[in-house]
């Protein structure tokens, strides 16, 4: 885990000095208090901060290829890294390290640009080819790991925090317009847009193909949703032979690891498997509230303790006190952007607490998407029953009395009752309508009284988007193709990877490994 930053000068004869390298990583060192490393190669340059988890001693970065004609810096974590270790060295190829991250460059010498299809992780990666002059920029499918690049006439800047491109000269931050509509409608900022006028995020599984004469995006993963013919056994059996991989898989690691654990079906799900696959007691980390009345029913502590109890954890909990507010301005500057969700709060101060035992931890986030743990897709499922109803008694009875329904979250049935009313309320719109009011925090007329008028929202509309590139899959599908594309990367993900990383703890998500995505989307 580290933050990686770098560019290339578009300009012939131009070049990218070292001093931009030095400060990027100086405002990066977050991410990476244990080594730090450049490549300045005239109109290129590369660099990193490396927080050590693999290979404590020899992973230093850059890392390049037998002859050096190519150099590569990585965030993250290859998890597939011994098999295709052991795969490259059978091929020919000859490693320097036992580093994670050095598989990167030799997939690319044996199979060049499709090498990403061979990696199994978390990654942000960047690699220089001096023979063909190019640089290649790549995120992983999940979005896990966060890539941010600015481009002009002049040069293309890349970083994994947004922050660090303003050490570039005249590069100011300034709002965009659009991408603060987006946030008041969404209450984040989607892809490929970000906070910042001129500044862009890459989207998820794709990577930037740059020389001085050209610059392209293209997208190297999409899952199928193509469905198997299992039955319930067998998909208990396909699924649960998955996780298990893929938590032992994110188990690796030269570093003290652990868990965080809220006591829901994700965070138990992946500390059990964890539990299965150590001798030692799995140090397991919360975080809830110390209150009574209504707010008491967001308190998880009891959930965790119970779960702790069955798998025998070394459990730890932290309490949130009403003094975290002084923190918000620390934490902002780590966010790079605004976020409409208070975990970020809680996950910087359960990481936090979590870094004195431990430099990796493991998380349940994606597992509401993965398997429809939201509301919205339960709404989805009830609302086929719904529809049965004649459209005259769901017109005339139904609808007016749901508008008395009460809309408060301060007890267990009047959110209960919130849920159902918000339900009713928007079973008869379009699937795209619904979705949108499922998720929508300032409708299209609040923004432009908020905003400028003459912003066509319309055509930066990306759920519309997304529904138009998914309409041929099943409804549920659909609903997670577009979070995956979405509310997953830019918001969760977005605030895991920030917080932890404030904090250089590195948070792995094994629900969202690609195979076990893949395997979901075919259910």
């Amino acid at each position: 885990m580290c933050g990686i930053y770098g560019g290339i000068a578009l300009r012939s004869g131009a070049k990218l000095d070292a001093s931009l390298l030095n400060r990027m990583g100086n405002i990066t060192a977050h991410r990476g208090p244990d080594d730090e490393g450049t490549f300045v190669s005239n109109h290129v340059a590369i660099g990193m901060r490396r927080l050590s988890i693999i290979d404590l001693s020899g992973g230093h970065q850059p890392l390049f290829n037998e002859n050096k004609r190519i150099a590569a810096v990585c965030n993250g974590e290859i998890y597939n890294f011994q098999t295709l270790r052991e795969q490259l060295i059978n091929q020919g190829h000859r490693f320097s390290t036992h580093s994670d991250s050095e598989v990167v460059i030799h997939l690319y010498e044996q199979y060049g640009e499709t090498f990403l299809h061979y990696l199994n992780g978390m990654y942000a990666l960047a690699l220089w080819d001096a023979d063909k002059e190019v640089l290649i920029i790549a995120r992983d499918r999940l979005g896990i790991k966060p890539v941010y690049y600015y481009l002009d006439d002049h040069a293309l800047l890349f970083s994994t925090e947004a922050k660090a491109l303003f050490q570039f000269q005249g590069l100011k931050p300034r709002l965009d317009n659009i991408a603060v509509g987006l946030y008041l409608q969404f209450g984040y900022v989607p892809a490929p847009h970000s906070i910042f006028e001129g500044i862009k995020k890459l989207p998820v599984a794709s990577y930037i193909k740059a020389t001085q004469g050209s610059f392209t995006i293209q997208q190297y993963w999409q899952p199928d949703y193509k469905q198997r013919s299992y039955s319930t056994d067998q998909w208990k059996s396909a699924i649960r032979e998955q996780l298990e991989k893929s938590v032992a898989s994110q188990m690796v690691s030269d570093v003290p690891i652990g868990a965080f654990l809220s006591g829901g079906i994700d965070s138990s799900l992946v500390v059990g498997l964890m539990a299965k696959h150590t001798s030692q007691p799995v140090k397991t980390y919360a975080i809830g509230f110390d209150t009574q009345g209504p707010a008491q029913i967001y308190n998880e502590l009891p959930y965790a303790r119970q779960v702790s109890d069955l798998f025998g954890t070394e459990h730890h909990e932290i309490i949130v006190k009403p003094d975290i507010v002084h923190l918000l301005p620390k934490l902002l500057w780590h966010m790079d952007e605004p976020v409409a969700d208070t975990a970020f709060i809680t996950t910087y101060l359960v990481s936090e607490f979590a870094r004195k035992d431990v430099t990796v931890i493991l998380s349940g986030v994606g597992g509401d998407e993965l398997f429809g743990g939201y509301r919205r897709y339960q709404g989805e499922y009830y609302n086929q029953f719904y529809q049965r109803i004649p459209s005259w008694l769901r017109k005339n009875t139904i609808l007016p009395l749901a508008r008395l329904f009460p809309s408060d979250r301060h007890s267990k049935w009047l959110n209960y009752s919130r849920l159902a009313k918000s339900f009713l309320l928007t079973a008869d719109m379009s699937f795209e309508k619904r979705y949108q009011s499922y998720i929508e925090i300032a409708n299209e007329q609040l923004r432009k009284q908020l905003l400028v008028n003459d912003i066509d929202w319309d055509s930066h509309n990306i759920v519309s988007d997304a529904f138009q590139n998914c309409a041929s899959i099943p409804a549920l599908h659909q609903l997670f193709e577009i979070d995956r594309l979405t509310q997953l990367p830019d918001d969760l993900l977005m605030l895991t990877d920030k917080m932890t990383m404030a904090t250089s703890l590195e948070c792995r998500v094994p629900l969202l490994d690609h195979e076990l995505v893949e395997l979901a989307c075919s259910m």
